[in-house]
């Protein structure tokens, strides 16, 4: 047998369908699932569809950790149905409080070698312990829950080499903001990144998670560390040694491409507004005066890095000018810091500490002033996103915010004296009672519903034609923070799509939503990597509802084109980037024989311009699968279709 890498091994280990070739679709089996409420509840609504009366995962998990500011009554209600879905379908339920679903499942269920699916596109957190994460929308997830495959197109695989050690003052945020910076926000898109060489032994489990989790700004699959000693002294810390086993790739596998980073050579790094993929030496934008200084997010919220602050603040004030916000990762993680001193550190510092979840860096909560510095440890800064609309937000590591609250600029750590001591306890007593196991008695249970949740919005088949106007037209990068915007007015009616559809592109064309409705539906034209960011399936059900037919891109990110597609929403790129240029709005397009195009394989359409008198042609790379789901109009109609 010739040699793998470990991303490899996984997929032999999991491959149920097709040939696991760069570019070609597989389907593999799911061992765990996660959601978390933003995106759950739709997931679980979905799950109900498919009328399975129990999961069929060797583990799935319901968090609740993004929607937990109860402004209202939406957010409450949610959670109560989540709770009563968890309970009736087989699923624990973690409940608000308990901790960010990354965070927490890193330390109460990551196992080597298994695969996670998770509704969340940091899901691949989880690859700091050696396991197959990806991310996915919540339809997927609700198949895969039900025993459904996953299906995606087998990436490319590079292989990150690190050597060397991190210098004080430089730390695994640096390492993710270095790949950032040579492949950019959509580098990684087809790629699974796997980390490999001596420097990884110098890398603690929470330092890997914090690479894994933000390469997933590049557009990446996932990332993966292997599973070596370091790995097993995590899950002993956690009291789980039986879910540990070594894993690693075969020393002479071989990758689709290569990346060398020498530690040693690494500087404190900083991502400027707007995008992750923004990136600086702190030497080069040192001396700017902030407002706000936000710790913690999926992505620095381990209790190694709320120990890092705690050591940096220990003795020290927050500069009067300056508010600072501190998120810790899990319950466990503040337990543990009370426990050892650490809470007290940033307590007398003036530092102000919210619950264990999501909170800021997803807007909900902490937004920054007008036209406010916030500098945060989150992975993303997108335009808007914290809240304020011209607030300029920065992504730094723990050293570099904790070193700027005190001083009241943008600082370089490595102008303070000593590095923190990090004090860790040597062991814990994990303490699980605020994950709840589901009923013994599933049939008594019954789904509580508040009025907020309304039913999915759904298709029939595809139509044989597709025409409309030209309902916005967008440049490169769009998230789907601006197709769907998050932050605390606008998640509370994630299960309520035709309240939430009031909001599409909101922050970018205000009369979006009144001239979809006015034309009943349309095209979307799109720049390069459409979709990019959050996994929320909303931002396409969205605009399902409003009736956009098909969105016309330079390129798409992985999951939002899936999320499309999973909706009968037509994914098309392009032949010619020129014809991009020549489209505007209100432009009337047809697209003739869709359906029929689909359902032989024939990747060429011509779009006609009513408008301009001219056509032009597109193309799509979907899967024989993704060609029939789109036939179907949508995947729920096909999972019914072909499980009769």
């Amino acid at each position: 047998m010739s040699s793998r890498t470990l991303v490899e091994k996984i997929i032999a280990e999991h491959c149920a369908e097709g040939k696991p070739v760069p570019g070609e679709e597989i389907g593999i089996r799911i061992d765990q699932t996660l959601t978390q409420d933003a995106t759950g509840t739709m997931a679980y609504l979905q799950f109900e569809a498919l009328g399975i009366p129990k999961v069929r995962t060797k583990l799935s998990v319901s968090y609740v950790d993004h929607n937990t500011l109860q402004t209202g009554f939406e957010n409450f209600d949610d959670h109560l149905y989540l709770q009563s879905i968890a309970s009736k379908y087989g699923i624990l339920f973690s409940r608000p409080g308990n901790g960010i679903c990354h965070q927490v499942h890193l330390e109460r269920f990551a196992v080597p070698g298994d695969t996670l699916l998770g509704s969340d596109s940091h899901t691949p957190t989880a690859g700091g312990a050696g396991m197959l994460a990806i991310g996915a929308g919540g339809l997927d997830v609700a198949v895969a829950m039900g025993g459904g495959l996953f299906y995606l197109k087998m990436p490319e695989l590079v292989g990150v080499e690190l050597r060397g050690k991190l210098l004080p003052w430089v730390s695994a945020k640096d390492v993710v903001l270095e790949i950032l910076r040579r492949l950019g926000v959509k580098g990684g898109v087809g790629r699974a990144l796997e980390y490999k060489g001596e420097g990884i032994r110098n890398l603690s489990v929470p330092e890997r998670a914090t690479i894994t989790n933000m390469g997933t700004e590049t557009g990446a699959t996932t990332s993966i560390f292997p599973s070596d000693m370091v790995t097993l002294e995590f899950i002993r810390f956690q009291k789980r040694r039986k879910d540990w086993e070594p894993l690693s790739a075969d020393k002479d596998a071989v990758y689709d491409e290569s990346l060398e980073i020498d530690l040693n050579e690494l500087e404190p790094l900083v991502a400027k507004p707007h995008s992750p993929g923004n990136v600086a030496k702190i030497s080069e934008v040192e001396g700017i005066e902030i407002d706000q200084v936000a710790i913690g997010s999926c992505t620095n919220s381990s209790l190694r890095d709320m120990m890092t602050v705690a050591s940096i603040l220990e003795g020290k004030k927050v500069n009067p000018g300056v508010s600072l916000i501190i998120s810790p990762g899990s319950r466990q993680v503040l337990v543990e810091m009370a426990k050892n001193g650490g809470l007290d550190s940033l307590l007398e510092a003036g530092a102000r500490v919210l619950e264990a979840t999501c909170g800021p860096c997803i807007g909900m909560g902490q937004a920054p002033p007008s036209g406010g510095i916030s500098i945060r440890t989150f992975n993303r800064n997108f335009e808007g996103r914290s809240g304020t609309r011209d607030a300029e937000v920065y992504l730094v590591s723990p050293e570099i915010a904790a070193v700027s609250a005190i001083k009241g600029v943008l600082t370089d750590p490595r102008k303070m004296k000593s590095p923190p001591k990090i004090r860790l306890p040597l062991a814990i007593t994990p303490d699980d009672s605020m994950i709840l196991r589901p009923s013994s008695n599933p049939e008594n249970v019954q789904i509580i519903r508040g009025p907020n949740i309304k039913p999915l919005p759904t298709r029939g088949e595809l139509s044989q034609d597709l025409s409309g106007e030209v309902l916005i037209k967008v440049g490169d990068n769009v998230s789907t923070d601006h197709i769907m915007p998050a932050g605390a007015k606008i998640l509370p009616l994630r299960s309520n799509i035709p309240a939430m559809a009031e909001h599409v592109f909101e922050s970018v064309d205000p009369d979006f939503v009144k001239r979809a409705k006015e034309k009943n539906g349309g095209f979307i034209i799109g720049g390069e990597n459409y979709g990019q960011g959050s996994s929320r399936e909303h931002a396409a059900l969205a605009p399902l509802y409003l009736g956009v037919k098909a969105v016309i891109a330079k390129s798409f990110a992985r999951i939002h084109e899936a999320n499309l597609v999973n909706f009968g929403i037509v994914p098309l790129t392009f032949k010619t980037l020129q014809d991009y240029e020549n489209l505007h709005l209100g432009d009337g397009l047809q697209i003739r024989d869709v359906k029929s195009a689909l359902g032989e394989g024939k990747d060429t359409l011509i779009c006609h311009n009513v408008t301009l008198g001219k056509e032009f042609e597109v193309v799509y790379n979907l899967s024989e699968r993704f060609r029939k789901i789109l036939v179907a109009g949508g995947l729920l109609n096909y999972t019914r279709s072909t499980s009769k």
